[in-house]
C-alpha cells in the first residue's frame, strides 16, 4: 500500500486579508464538496488553520482552493503539513 492508498491529514496555515471575509465557510464548503472531513479555525494571529482529512487527490484539489480564497480574501501564504488521518467526522467552523 502506498500513501496515495490511504487517507492523509492536511495541516494548512493560511495567511493575508483570511478573516473577516468569509475564508472559513469558503473551506468548509469547499470542502464537503469534496467529502473531506475537519474544520477551519481563525487564530490569533490573523491566519486561519484548515485541517482535513481525505484522500491525497481531494487534498491538493483542497489546497489549491485555498490558495484562490474567497472573493474578498487575500491570500498570501499557505504552509501545508501532510500526516496520518485519525478519522475527523464532518467539516466544522470554529
Amino acid at each position: 500500500m502506498t500513501d496515495s492508498d490511504k487517507k492523509q491529514r492536511l495541516t494548512a496555515l493560511v495567511s493575508g486579508q483570511v478573516q473577516g471575509v468569509g475564508y472559513r465557510y469558503f473551506a468548509q464548503r469547499r470542502a464537503r464538496d469534496i467529502d473531506l472531513s475537519g474544520y477551519a479555525e481563525n487564530l490569533t494571529d490573523g491566519r486561519v488553520e484548515v485541517v482535513a482529512e481525505g484522500w491525497p487527490d481531494d487534498l491538493e484539489r483542497l489546497v489549491h482552493w485555498l490558495k484562490q480564497g474567497p472573493p474578498h480574501a487575500r491570500v498570501d501564504g499557505i504552509e501545508t503539513q501532510l500526516s496520518e488521518a485519525t478519522g475527523l467526522r464532518g467539516f466544522h467552523i470554529y
